[in-house]
C-alpha cells in the first residue's frame, strides 16, 4: 500500500468517526494538514469508493480474510432455494478427522531405550 493511499484510509476513517460525510474535498484537506503528499486521484477515488459501501461493512470485513473458491451446488429441476440450502447444509457439517499422536509403545522402541 502506498502512502497515499494509506493517508486517504487514514482520513476516510477520521471522517466517518467523527460523523463527517466523507468527501474528496474533506480528505485532500486532512492529508494536506499532515503534510503528506498524495496523488490527486486517491481522494476522489476514496470519496466515490465511500459514497457506494458502508464504512463500517468495509471495517467488519478487513479482518475476514480473502475470498475462498465458490462452490458450485446444482439443485435438482424444479428446486427452490430451501433445495439448495439443504444440499449445502451437509457439506459444511463435515469433520475432520484430527491425526492420532504415535506413543513410544506403537514404535517398538523408546527414546531412553
Amino acid at each position: 500500500m502506498s502512502a497515499g493511499e494509506l493517508a486517504c484510509t487514514y482520513a476516510a476513517l477520521i471522517l466517518h468517526d467523527d460523523g463527517i460525510p466523507i468527501t474528496a474535498e474533506k480528505i485532500s484537506t486532512l492529508v494536506k494538514s499532515a503534510k503528506v503528499n498524495v496523488e490527486s486521484y486517491w481522494p476522489s477515488l476514496f470519496a466515490k469508493l465511500l459514497e457506494r459501501r458502508n464504512v463500517e461493512d468495509l471495517i467488519l470485513s478487513a479482518g475476514s480474510g480473502g475470498g475462498g473458491a465458490a462452490v458450485a451446488v446444482s439443485a435438482p429441476a424444479g428446486g427452490g432455494a430451501a433445495d439448495s440450502g439443504a444440499a449445502a447444509a451437509p457439506a459444511a457439517e463435515e469433520k475432520k478427522e484430527e491425526p492420532k499422536e504415535e506413543s513410544d509403545d506403537d514404535m517398538g522402541f523408546s527414546l531412553f531405550d
